[in-house]
């Protein structure tokens, strides 16, 4: 272990609607069951890479509700340090979520909480970790806590990584402080300021987000796996085939994954493979925390290729 995984992040009771098919503007359709899950992109990440073996801090806000309190638990209960999940007056974030018969989702996110994280807080959950191996953060907090936590990851000697979902237009200085960018390619193209939405060069993109200043941009495209590049040069890593139910987390399973995978010190061919295994088998279980891999879960996948 080279170090404790601090993720700053989002944490969201998640509301969860499956529909044959998606409704159209103004169309109204029937559902086919609802359900309750904890989620929030910081959440699901800080489990994913816990599952895996990595030592967990989590970072992040909570309302004052009955939502706080069981989110609060669901991190205890996974084994994830909550000593820097700061109480806030008002509500907890929620998420709603459809998911289509093929697996695809749409998720609308209220920050609640997650909103009133500042750079002050995570200036001063910084300043009582102790190892800090590896920061993961998100964008569903505010871009200030977002720029403090990587800030703090680089200050510390940590490998710092952003998952910028939702994206936004981060200050210069804050790619700076990034040494890995996994956005998938929606993401990416917001970021490069591609108008249309969709990327025809995912490699030019990830090139693009090199040339704001990161150290690698690895952009993740579902079944189609992930390209990535650094300054001298770029490369794939290739998805793994599974029966897809539904991909809601799989983006965070992956995000965490690779962070567990480097705070435990392996290389970033292998933690892609980590983060490839862990993406796909989140897309073979409903929800988004429930269907985070533990490490025995990635390992069966994995094999025979050794660790």
């Amino acid at each position: 272990m080279t170090g404790c995984v601090v993720v700053v992040g989002s944490l969201n009771v998640d509301l969860v609607v499956t529909v044959d098919r998606m409704p159209d503007p103004g169309e109204t359709v029937l559902g086919t069951s609802v359900q309750q899950h904890a989620g929030g992109k910081g959440l699901n990440q800080a489990v994913a890479a816990a599952r895996l073996g990595a030592d967990v801090h989590m970072v992040g806000a909570l309302g004052t509700d009955a939502s706080g309190e069981w989110l609060r638990s669901v991190v205890v209960g996974e084994g994830i340090d909550d000593s820097a999940l700061l109480a806030v007056d008002g509500p907890s974030g929620t998420a709603l979520i459809e998911v289509d018969g093929a697996g695809a989702n749409r998720i609308v996110v209220v920050p609640g909480s997650n909103g009133l994280l500042t750079a002050d807080d995570v200036d001063r959950a910084f300043a009582a970790i102790d190892g800090v191996g590896v920061v993961l953060a998100q964008g569903e907090v505010p871009p200030a806590a977002v720029a403090a936590a990587m800030r703090a990851g680089r200050a510390a000697g940590a490998v710092t990584i952003l998952n910028p979902a939702p994206p936004h237009q981060y200050p210069e200085e804050v790619y700076a402080d990034v040494d890995y960018i996994v956005p998938n390619e929606h993401e990416a193209a917001h970021l490069t300021g591609d108008p249309t939405g969709t990327l025809a060069d995912a490699t030019g993109a990830a090139r693009a987000l090199v040339d704001l200043g990161v150290g690698c941009a690895i952009i993740t495209r579902g079944a189609r796996g992930a390209i990535w590049a650094n300054s001298s040069t770029t490369g794939t890593s290739g998805a793994i085939p599974v029966k897809t139910i539904d991909t809601v987390a799989a983006g965070d399973a992956y995000c965490g994954a690779f962070a567990s995978a480097l705070a435990q010190g392996l290389g970033m061919g292998e933690a892609m493979r980590w983060a490839s295994g862990a993406g796909a088998l989140a897309t073979t279980i409903r929800g988004a925390v429930p269907s985070l891999p533990r490490l025995e879960d990635l390992e069966n996948l994995l094999e025979p290729q050794p660790r």
